[in-house]
C-alpha cells in the first residue's frame, strides 16, 4: 500500500515517526512530505526521518500564510499526484487536507488543539476520519463540520506515541539546578491574531531565578532566538540548535512551558511542570486536574511555584511516580494508526 504523511512540526516528527518505521518494515511504500521550517526539518534529520520538502512556513502575517499555503498546495498536488497514495495521514495540515480532498484520497487526520480555529476550519471538515485524545469533547470538533461518527478518540495524550517507546535515560544533575523554558508558538494564528504573549511573566521569572539556577530557553524561531539573547544576555542559555526534546526535558529539574506538546511531554515524564500558556487547553486542564502540572497566571505565582518545585526533592519523586502510573494507563496512538492502515486494506 502507498501511504502519504504530511509532517509539519517537530511534534509531528515525533508523533508519526514510529508508525512510519513500522509501516515501512511491513513492506508499505511511505512518502513523507514537509515544508521549510527550521525545527521540523532539523529534528527529522536528527531522528533520521527522510522528508521531501515542499513549500515553506508562512510566518505570522495573514497574507504571508495565505500566499505560502496556496503555493504549497499547488506544489504538493504535483508531488502527491505522482506518488498516488491510497491513504493520507496528517496532523491537521491545511495543505495536506486540501490536496487529499482534491485528489480523492482517504484522509486520516489527528488533532488535539480545537482552540487553533483557523487550522481546524481548514482541515477537520475535509477529513475522512479524525483521531483525537479522549479528554477533548466531541462538540469541540463537530462545530467545525465533521460528523461525530467520523471522530475516534484514543485514551492517550499525544506524547504517549513516543514516550511509551522511549529508551532515553535520565541524566543525573551535575550539582546545579537546570530550568528549561519553552516559548510560545508566537506565529500561530491563534496567538498572533490575538496579540497574546508571556513576556512580562518570563522577564520577572528570569530576573528572580537566574542567580540560583541555570535557565535554558528553547525557542521556536530564529527571530525568537535573537530577541531572547538581546533581552536577557548571559542570564539565560539560549539553545540555538534543534535538539532531542525528550532528552532535554529529562535533563532538567523544572520545566516551564508557554503552551503546546512539550508541556504535556514534561508532565508525563514526571518533571515538575508549570504552564504559562496564554490560552487554556483541554490537554493542560486534564494534566492540572491530575496534579501533573501547575498553571501560573501571573509573575508572582510563577516565581513562587518555580522556587518551591526546584527545591523540593520529595515533590519531584512524587511527580515521577504519579506520571509513570498515568502514562502506563494510556494506550499508544501508534497502534491506532497501524490499525487504521489495516482497516483501509480490508
Amino acid at each position: 500500500m502507498k501511504i502519504w504523511f504530511d509532517i509539519l512540526t517537530p511534534k509531528q516528527v515525533m508523533f508519526f515517526r514510529q508508525s512510519i518505521k513500522l509501516l515501512r518494515e511491513s513492506g508499505h511504500n511511505v512518502l513523507c512530505t514537509s515544508r521549510r521550517y527550521r525545527e521540523a526539518v532539523d529534528l527529522a534529520k536528527l531522528k533520521q526521518l527522510d522528508l521531501a520538502i515542499v513549500g515553506s512556513h508562512g510566518g505570522a502575517e495573514r497574507y504571508d500564510k495565505l500566499r505560502e499555503s496556496a503555493r504549497r498546495i499547488y506544489e504538493l498536488a504535483e508531488v502527491v499526484r505522482g506518488f498516488e497514495p491510497d491513504v493520507a495521514f496528517t496532523f491537521s495540515s491545511p495543505e495536506g487536507a486540501r490536496v487529499a480532498y482534491g485528489l480523492g484520497i482517504r484522509h486520516i487526520g489527528f488533532n488535539d488543539s480545537p482552540h487553533a480555529e483557523a487550522v481546524a476550519r481548514l482541515t477537520v471538515p475535509l477529513m475522512s476520519k479524525l483521531f483525537t485524545p479522549w479528554v477533548i469533547p466531541y462538540p469541540e470538533w463537530t462545530v467545525y463540520g465533521i460528523a461525530r461518527k467520523n471522530i475516534s478518540r484514543y485514551h492517550a495524550l499525544d506524547p504517549a506515541a513516543w514516550l511509551k517507546r522511549d529508551e532515553t535515560q535520565e541524566t543525573k544533575p551535575d550539582g546545579g539546578k537546570t530550568i528549561l523554558l519553552r516559548l510560545e508558538e508566537s506565529k500561530a494564528s491563534y496567538i498572533a491574531d490575538k496579540k497574546l504573549g508571556t513576556g512580562k511573566m518570563i522577564d520577572d521569572f528570569v530576573n528572580e531565578l537566574s542567580h540560583s539556577a541555570r535557565i535554558m530557553v528553547l525557542c521556536r524561531y530564529q527571530d525568537q532566538i535573537a530577541e531572547v539573547e538581546t533581552q536577557y544576555g548571559n542570564k539565560v542559555h539560549v539553545l540555538k540548535d534543534v535538539v532531542d526534546g525528550t532528552a532535554l526535558v529529562r535533563s532538567a529539574q523544572l520545566f516551564i512551558g508557554a503552551g503546546g506538546t512539550m508541556t504535556a511531554e514534561a508532565a508525563l515524564l514526571g518533571k515538575p511542570t508549570i504552564s504559562i500558556a496564554p490560552i487554556r487547553y483541554h490537554v493542560e486542564k486534564y494534566l492540572a486536574k491530575t496534579g501533573l502540572l501547575k498553571m501560573a497566571t501571573d509573575s508572582k505565582m510563577l516565581v513562587k511555584l518555580g522556587r518551591k518545585m526546584i527545591s523540593d526533592g520529595d515533590y519531584r519523586q512524587a511527580q515521577k511516580k504519579k506520571a509513570a502510573r498515568i502514562l502506563a494507563s494510556m494506550e499508544d496512538p501508534t497502534d491506532r494508526m497501524i490499525a487504521e492502515v489495516n482497516a483501509v486494506r480490508l
